[in-house]
């Protein structure tokens, strides 16, 4: 693991200790997806979140980008164009043997549709109109974190990453859902003192630092995994 790696596992570890919640019985984590939708029309990236309630029991009262756990029904949902093949494989890396293929691509699925119904974006093409069926052709993956043990919820959450432009996206229809307000386009470098989650920080820092290096984000770059072991996070890539 590298020295900036090193750092962004820290943070995540001490976040965890100054926690002052309930711990629970251990739980087998969820697999889930988000997407981090870009606009690269500014100068600086701007980067979709929006607020959860303060009921919710997963990261209440914090902004989060759209996404939620994968659907059964995920898996068998037609993409208008799939993923790219050195997406897919990075997905199938460092998983169980019942991870197949139809499981990664419902993972893109559910960040799609999660967008769909926390934020009113369709990224399903007009002549697909009225199902969905996602473009994903364009779905970066960027990072993957696995909440730990002891949590009210835990997730195995891959995140996606997309720019604005390469989709069908219809930005006008922007909306507030029950599951998310106060819909917000954030610059990608000015989330520190965002009232946001540890982890969507760190998510964030990789961001930065892989548009830096290079700002098309090419789609076989390493992804970042960040899991709980021996009581701290590590990070490693895959």
């Amino acid at each position: 693991m590298s020295h900036k790696g090193a750092d962004k596992a820290d943070l995540l570890t001490e976040d965890l200790k100054h926690r002052n919640e309930t711990r629970h019985a251990p739980r087998t984590p969820r697999d889930a997806a988000s997407l981090l939708l870009i606009d690269r029309s500014q100068p600086t990236p701007r980067v979709l979140v929006g607020k959860r309630g303060k009921k919710h029991a997963f990261m209440p009262d914090l902004y989060v980008f759209p996404g939620g756990r994968r659907d059964p029904g995920d898996n068998k949902t037609e993409f208008a164009w799939p993923l790219r093949e050195e997406v897919q494989g990075k997905l199938l890396e460092r998983t169980s043997s019942r991870f197949n293929p139809n499981a990664a691509r419902g993972l893109a699925v559910a960040a799609a549709r999660e967008m769909l119904e926390e934020a009113h974006l369709s990224l399903t093409p007009a002549e697909y109109a009225g199902s969905l069926r996602p473009d994903v052709s364009n779905f970066r993956f960027l990072a993957r974190a696995i909440t730990p043990p002891g949590m009210p919820r835990r997730y195995d959450t891959r995140f996606f990453a997309c720019f604005t432009d390469e989709t069908c996206a219809d930005l006008s229809a922007l909306k507030d859902s029950d599951e998310l307000h106060d819909l917000n386009w954030l610059e990608i470098d000015r989330h520190e003192d965002f009232p946001l989650p540890r982890i969507t920080k760190v998510i964030l820092t990789d961001l930065c630092q892989a548009m830096a290096e290079d700002r098309s984000l090419p789609f076989g770059r390493a992804v970042s995994f960040y899991y709980f072991r021996n009581g701290r996070f590590v990070r490693e890539l895959i």
